[in-house]
């Protein structure tokens, strides 16, 4: 596998080549201390593998991770970064980083992301899987998931589910012996604490939290 550094630490660089050229069936064919120096060493050089942190000068790893992907497919691209942030890392993997690796981690990290990244799987070290997870926690517990859900009455969620199976007001009312304007009132009261414009939307989310008897 040929290999590219990229790093605008030569401290660092050097560190990662000794460990790499141990192993075999390993080159390092070059270093780069910027993107945009990566991008045309990759041009020049046609590496397999190109392992590049995110800060660096004059063009960045994940802008530089675009235009490898962009001009060079097959090339896989392995991000060794300390920045772990899950904007980070949700970018990395969407501009099609083969695998995410901490620098605060082990070497068998990236042993084991190279690995990956030649069965064309993806590798986060557990540093950057955790960071993922949490994010994906957060966002379930902010308003507009289930949490939205939590705000409603018992009645409400009765309500939310008569509708979802396509039951008329009138019909509402009949079932749970209320006026046809308390359910109106009902319906209003759920497109606030919803945030929804629609009895539509509040069909779709009824469905989509398993609110429905369908």
């Amino acid at each position: 596998m040929r290999v590219l550094l990229v790093d605008d630490h030569v401290i660092v660089r050097q560190g990662i080549r000794a460990l790499l050229e141990t192993k075999a069936l390993l080159k390092v064919v070059g270093e780069a201390a910027d993107g945009r120096e990566a991008v045309a060493m990759t041009g020049k050089l046609k590496p397999d593998l190109v392992i590049i942190d995110i800060a660096m000068p004059h063009l960045n790893g994940l802008e530089a991770l675009v235009q490898l992907k962009n001009d060079y497919p097959q090339v896989k691209v392995i991000v060794l970064s300390m920045h772990v942030e899950e904007n980070y890392v949700t970018r990395a993997l969407r501009y099609g980083a083969a695998g995410f690796v901490y620098k605060g981690s082990a070497f068998d990290d990236l042993e084991l992301a190279m690995k990956a990244a030649v069965k064309d799987e993806t590798f986060l070290s557990a540093a950057v899987s955790k960071v993922l997870v949490n994010g994906l926690l957060q966002k379930t517990r902010e308003p507009g998931n289930e949490e939205k859900l939590s705000l409603l009455s018992p009645r409400e969620r009765e309500i939310i589910q008569l509708i979802a199976e396509g039951q008329t007001r009138i019909a509402i009312a009949g079932i749970l012996s209320i006026s046809v304007k308390t359910v109106d009132r009902h319906k209003e009261n759920l497109k606030d604490k919803l945030k929804v414009k629609d009895i539509g939307e509040i069909t779709a989310m009824a469905k989509r939290y398993g609110l429905t008897g369908l």
